[in-house]
């Protein structure tokens, strides 16, 4: 039998025992069936000794255990992904999905905050209830609160007729605030009451209504730093914060970028042929400001030129990049504070280890790679750049750092 049809018969036979799965199929759905199995965690293959150990270590610490009472079957999410990092937050989804904890979604955009957001509610215990999203940044300021609280008959010019808001329609449900940043600060006071009292109160009324709701929410803005700056309320944050998913760009799940393309391409044009090594090559070559997002729509660009035929390089659209911030370094600074989070939260409960090699491992390869575009390949030009001696350049190079253009000699 496989590992999650064990996993059953393992809790017949000895339900105080603490069971980690093993499995080469890391998707959200493996997830999902390991946590509502009962599963104390799960490793993906392939994984270090030290994780392992580290897994144990607190199975066998823990001395109290949840059980989970339903089991019903779930669907299958149209999240994919199977590098290292999407299997943290499919892990984290699991996790929080059963609870009714506010959970923080931050990612760049187009990285599918809003999927993740439909795949907690869909494994919750709120699943057969609404799920209502909204788009806080589409919304003018001005009506902000009314469309979230609803309004009174008379409450403002045009308000010919009482009108419950978003909060109370999805009320036993989940409602997932896209955007949170652009909550003006009136309406996150009134917000923070919601999570308090469970209680909204309409536009013009007196009178509190009643709710039951679990709020999601997402944004791509610092938070921390608006607080800092006084533009959203700590206490707010501290609230819809019980429990955050941060999800990885494109760039930090590059070997997903085949599985992604395969996925879309069999969506937007059934059966079409495979996709050949060098387009994956391209794809992966290529800037995605715009995230999974963008690549879908290059895909579907690229499928409407093919007509059916194989999918080539050049039937993808040109490549547009961000454009240059005057404020690089501070974007910089602000970056490397992303990754930094990123890598904790998606440790879990175990304590991250070697973040400083890992993060030079990610930048130096495209340091490299952009300073020896720049002079077109000369090796000599790009160590007086990068301020490194010859003799350094050399062994970062031969230590299998990544290189593009001309293979000039030192």
């Amino acid at each position: 039998m496989d590992g999650l049809t064990a996993l059953a018969r393992i809790r017949e036979i000895a339900p105080a025992c603490e069971v980690v799965i093993v499995t080469a199929h890391g998707d959200l759905s493996t997830a999902v069936r390991a946590v509502e199995g009962g599963a104390f965690d799960y490793l993906t293959k392939p994984f270090d000794l030290s994780q392992a150990l580290d897994v144990v270590a607190r199975a066998l610490q823990r001395s109290s255990r949840n059980p989970r009472t339903d089991e019903r079957p779930l669907r299958t999410d149209e999240i994919v992904g199977r590098s290292p990092a999407m299997q943290s937050v499919f892990k984290r989804i699991a996790l929080v999905a059963p609870s009714s904890a506010c959970v923080l979604i931050t990612g760049e955009s187009g990285t599918g905050k809003e999927l993740v957001a439909r795949a907690i509610h869909r494994h919750s215990p709120r699943r057969d209830k609404p799920c209502v999203p909204v788009h806080v940044a589409a919304m003018s300021p001005t009506l902000v609160e009314s469309e979230l609280f609803g309004h009174a008959r008379g409450a403002f010019t045009g308000a010919n007729a009482a009108r419950a808001g978003l909060l109370e329609l999805a009320s036993g449900g989940t409602i997932f605030l896209d955007e949170l940043g652009d909550i003006p600060p009136g309406v996150q006071a009134k917000l923070l009451r919601v999570l308090e009292y469970q209680e909204v109160l309409p536009v013009g009324s007196g009178e509190s209504v009643r709710i039951d709701v679990r709020i999601l929410s997402a944004t791509h803005r610092n938070l921390r730093e608006q607080v800092a700056s006084g533009e959203f309320r700590h206490d707010l944050l501290f609230r819809l914060n019980a429990f955050e998913i941060a999800i990885p760009s494109l760039s930090e799940r590059g070997d997903d970028i085949r599985i992604l393309a395969e996925h879309f391409l069999a969506t937007l044009a059934p059966g079409s042929p495979p996709i050949p090594p060098e387009t994956i090559d391209a794809l992966r070559a290529r800037r995605w400001p715009g995230n999974v997002r963008e690549l879908r729509n290059a895909l579907e660009h690229a499928a409407i030129l093919a007509r059916g035929s194989v999918v080539l390089p050049v039937h993808f659209p040109a490549s547009h990049g961000p454009a240059p911030s005057d404020a690089g370094m501070s974007d910089l600074h602000a970056s490397v504070r992303e990754w930094v989070r990123r890598a904790i939260a998606g440790a879990g409960e175990a304590e991250p280890t070697e973040l400083y090699r890992h993060l030079l491992d990610e930048i130096e390869p495209t340091l490299l790679d952009e300073v020896l575009a720049h002079v077109r390949g000369n090796r000599l030009t790009a160590a007086r750049v990068l301020g490194l001696a010859r003799g350094t350049l050399r062994k970062m190079m031969k230590d299998g750092k990544p290189l593009d253009g001309p293979t000039e000699t030192l």
